[in-house]
């Protein structure tokens, strides 16, 4: 496993815009995907958007497809994700988690390094 440290997170208001970071302790070897799951209280983990080892492709859910980007910094072993017109519904816990040789999946149990996962509330 590789240990993955967020950071940002908080209050934002309706419409408003977040950013999230996740950086690897250590750089992953091999070809490894980062993503983004969130949980509310009451549900499941869903995804919500990855990217793959060198940022060529990036994936999302629909409830986020054109709000949220997914990117990456291989140089600085970090990933983003940049959060648009956010909503109520967005309010959940978000983890950040990765992969080797995974290119994406919707399922946390493809994902095998998980970060502590940091706090996102949305204001109506």
């Amino acid at each position: 496993q590789v240990q993955l440290l967020e950071s940002g997170g908080g209050l934002v208001q309706t419409g408003g815009s977040m950013s999230l970071s996740c950086t690897a302790v250590r750089p992953p070897a091999g070809h490894f995907s980062l993503g983004w799951f969130r949980q509310a209280p009451g549900k499941e983990r869903e995804f919500v958007a990855s990217v793959n080892w060198n940022g060529s492709h990036d994936y999302y859910a629909n409830l986020v497809r054109g709000r949220f980007t997914a990117t990456r910094d291989n140089v600085k072993n970090t990933a983003y994700l940049q959060m648009t017109r956010l909503v109520p519904e967005d309010s959940a816990v978000y983890f950040c988690t990765g992969a080797e040789s995974l290119e994406s999946s919707d399922f946390a149990s493809d994902w095998t390094s998980w970060g502590q996962g940091t706090q996102v509330t949305v204001s109506s």
